[in-house]
């Protein structure tokens, strides 16, 4: 369908309009329409009118059926609409009469003097040929069966979508639930002991702080009623100063010794405690030396890495940098005398969302990233509430790709692009990210960078690419 010189209106956004239909056949007989709109909702394109009756003279064997359609000089949809009816007719439409071409989602109304404004709106999901269309409405009179055929009335035009100003189209992810929500807790103790004595004296220097520390861990998840304590695993390692043989005993005994000692304490149930040793910490050792200032740390470096065994490997180090060796021996050496331990728990699962909310508040740690999300769900994106539970996520999950995501979109939403990029520069490169970069873009008003990321955004299969593709493209073109 060619549409006619309508389009040489042109208006940016949607209006209000009270124009009326004009008929030398009836001009006593009108309708008007008020407050129409064409409003694009991301996926979606919404028209929304108020048609006025109240100048409407209708017979009882006649009818009226108004038809609105989304018209460009490309193409033209026709939406379900509606029609009045005359007292006679109104019967015959109730007893299974219809007009024969009328859509079965056709609104019906019964005429009456003097009638109220009838409030009317249809969604239909939006095509990029829809940019620049005009909403009009087309009015067709009945009358009896077999009276002359239907008046048809020059169309009134309501509202035009023309989209300028770029929409960013946020998808925000749902993380995927977790069966079990298995969790660790881990901790590192310098438990002190005699030189060469695998017997914990509780007392003995700072044994006290380092000992309570463990049973803080673990008194920190088995009293939770939503928590269940699977394993507790302990790792013991000695420093790699005299002989390795006797390194091995120390690391094995002192793990040992911390075992029973913390067995004493819970009763845990046979093998409830998996222990393991590293007779000598080289790799502790190394991480010091990299980061540290020593004159001769490139050196101590290769030794480190060398295929020296143990003991000859100290040896070296102590012979050709006696110095550093000293210092190394008298403060970095006693600390990789530790003991490493981990917790392994399971958190119940959460449905409600009231409890979801309250733990949000007060134990967000317990919660999944589904069950955030599914908290999410019951606010309003881009709301102070929803921006919370999105930052809170990311923290809780900081290495989580939809964590990351969505807390970037959360922070395009409140315009702090800074951060937005920033979490951005850590999502890697999925359709997702992609896609959320090219969302950063153009509310950054850089088109081309948005127009690129969406390209490749589409490329991968992300559903809204494409749409959001078209927007870009368009308001690249304003932009110029």
């Amino acid at each position: 369908m060619k549409t006619s010189n309508i389009f040489k209106f042109l208006v940016a956004g949607a209006f209000v309009c009270g124009v009326a239909f004009n008929s030398s056949a009836a001009e006593d007989s009108q309708i008007s329409c008020k407050n129409a709109s064409l409003v694009r909702n991301y996926d979606e394109l919404v028209a929304t009118m108020q048609v006025d009756l109240s100048d409407l003279k209708l017979k009882k064997d006649q009818a009226v059926m108004l038809t609105p359609m989304i018209v460009t000089e490309q193409d033209t949809m026709a939406l379900p609409g509606m029609v009045i009816y005359g007292r006679t007719r109104w019967y015959q439409h109730e007893r299974g009469r219809f007009l024969p071409f009328l859509k079965k989602s056709t609104e019906s109304v019964r005429y009456y003097e003097n009638m109220e404004p009838v409030k009317f709106s249809q969604v239909v999901e939006y095509e990029p040929w829809m940019n620049g269309s005009n909403l009009i409405l087309q009015r067709t009179d009945y009358g009896c069966a077999n009276c002359k055929a239907p008046e048809i009335y020059e169309p009134m035009l309501l509202a035009q979508y023309l989209q300028v100003e770029y929409e960013p189209n946020f998808k925000y992810m749902a993380a995927v639930a977790e069966e079990v929500k298995t969790r660790e807790l881990t901790g590192r103790a310098y438990v002190d002991f005699p030189v060469n004595l695998t017997t914990i004296f509780p007392d003995y220097r700072r044994n006290s702080v380092e000992l309570a520390k463990i049973i803080a861990t673990i008194d920190s998840v088995r009293n939770d009623k939503d928590i269940t304590v699977k394993s507790l695993s302990i790792k013991g390692f000695a420093s790699p100063e005299g002989p390795y043989d006797n390194n091995i005993r120390l690391a094995k005994g002192r793990t040992e010794a911390l075992k029973n000692y913390v067995q004493q304490l819970y009763s845990f149930p046979f093998n409830f405690i998996q222990t393991s040793y590293e007779p000598e910490d080289w790799e502790g050792l190394r991480e010091y030396v990299v980061s540290s200032t020593l004159p001769h740390r490139f050196e101590i470096l290769q030794i480190i890495d060398s295929n020296l065994a143990p003991d000859p490997k100290n040896t070296k180090i102590q012979t050709d940098f006696p110095a550093e060796y000293e210092f190394l021996l008298q403060t970095v050496y006693p600390g990789l005398r530790h003991s490493d331990y981990r917790i392994e728990y399971v958190i119940r699962g959460f449905t409600d969302i009231g409890e979801i909310a309250e733990i949000m508040r007060t134990q967000p740690s317990k919660l999944s990233l589904n069950e955030m999300y599914l908290l999410a769900q019951t606010m309003e994106p881009g709301s102070p509430d929803y921006n919370q539970v999105m930052e809170t996520a990311v923290m809780m999950y900081p290495n989580d790709q939809v964590a990351i995501i969505n807390a970037a979109q959360s922070a395009m939403q409140r315009g702090d692009y800074a951060q937005a990029e920033r979490y951005l520069n850590r999502a890697g490169n999925n359709a997702e990210a992609l896609y959320a970069r090219g969302l950063l873009a153009g509310m950054q008003k850089d088109y081309g960078k948005g127009i690129w990321m969406m390209e490749q955004a589409a490329r991968l299969g992300h559903p809204a690419a494409q749409q959001q593709l078209e927007q870009l493209r368009i308001a690249k073109q304003f932009a110029k």
